[in-house]
């Protein structure tokens, strides 16, 4: 059986811009080997789309070496990016997008009916998402440039502190409960994205952060990457408390494919079983209700179980929830129909 599938979150856009090769374009649409996406493979596993993230680093240096940096690696917050500094690097990016939109390769959607409109194409539908928000100035002139760009997705932190707000730090076994919440200037952003339909991402957001979040925003509240924290105590997944006011709000939580929010002992190998996958699945639809959970792979920014690999091990999770015995119907909705409707209730 092919069941068609909507993503919460890649890395794929740095994946190809940290390659040294110049033909960004044709790696993507020909193939890309050592990425976990590509239009082929996507294609092939039945991906109609996804979240793309633009996540600022400076440029050429890759996520995964960010990651494991001695800081962040001690379970401390890495130093804060300099608005030019990410500009830079999420400029590129999301010029990137925009040249594999003109190239036919996917289609930018600003709206529930744009993403319904390019699944009906058979055409990639791409969300433009920001991976924290370094390069929006507390103006917000940036802000209303990639608005016009496309822009309808944000990530107000990654793991670390910046001009709106305080990621968690990768720690485990850990509460996510660390640090201050928004700032005054990260109050007004969620006013301003809730008043131009720009979804709010709460992944890697601290628990302040969040509060701060569902005490402003009017929106459902939405987590694109993150997994239940009962079963994988890290910083990274989301507590009883935040998966109830999540479910309140109408919101939706992509399960993170990495396997250090997955494994109950938190360890980034893939030597794992889809069966914990599954588990964190079942655990999600508890608490969320069969209209809450979608998928979020990280896919590009992570490791991934070994059954998985890359977006062609998607649909190996889509069989086990099926063998699991979650009907069809649920398994379409964690697949892609949640994520359409929540899209429609930020978006429009």
């Amino acid at each position: 059986m092919t069941i068609p599938f909507f993503d919460g979150h890649n890395d794929t856009l740095l994946k190809l811009i940290d390659d040294p090769r110049p033909d960004k374009i044709e790696l993507f649409t020909n193939g890309m080997p050592e990425a976990h996406i590509d239009l082929p493979r996507a294609r092939s596993a039945a991906m109609v789309g996804g979240f793309f993230a633009m996540f600022p680093p400076p440029l050429k240096a890759s996520l995964s070496a960010v990651a494991a940096s001695p800081t962040t690696s001690r379970g401390e917050l890495p130093p804060q990016l300099d608005i030019a500094e990410a500009q830079r690097s999420t400029n590129a990016m999301a010029a990137l997008l925009l040249r594999l939109e003109k190239a036919g390769s996917l289609a930018i959607c600003r709206t529930e009916a744009e993403l319904r409109n390019a699944v009906a194409a058979d055409r990639l539908a791409a969300i433009f998402h920001h991976e924290g928000a370094e390069a929006i100035d507390t103006d917000f002139n940036a802000l209303e440039v990639l608005y016009a760009a496309g822009f309808r997705s944000l990530g107000i932190t990654w793991s670390r502190a910046n001009a709106f707000g305080t990621g968690v730090p990768f720690r485990f076994p850990a509460d996510p409960d660390i640090g201050p919440g928004l700032t005054d200037a990260g109050k007004e952003l969620v006013r301003v994205c809730d008043r131009m339909g720009i979804m709010i991402d709460l992944s890697h957001l601290n628990a302040a952060g969040f509060r701060d979040v569902a005490a402003i925003s009017t929106r459902p509240l939405v987590a694109t990457h993150s997994n239940v924290h009962a079963i994988c105590p890290s910083t990274r997944n989301l507590l009883d408390w935040q998966l109830a006011a999540i479910r309140e709000s109408g919101g939706v939580v992509g399960l993170n494919f990495a396997t250090g929010f997955l494994r109950p002992d938190g360890k980034m190998e893939p030597d794992m079983e889809i069966d914990l996958m599954v588990r964190h699945v079942e655990a999600l639809v508890e608490a969320l209700g069969e209209d809450g959970v979608a998928l979020g792979s990280d896919f590009d920014g992570a490791n991934m179980p070994a059954p998985i690999k890359d977006v062609t091990g998607v649909p190996k999770l889509l069989q086990a929830l099926l063998d699991k015995g979650f009907g069809e119907g649920l398994v379409r909705k964690i697949a892609l129909q949640n994520w359409l409707g929540v899209i429609g209730r930020t978006m429009g």
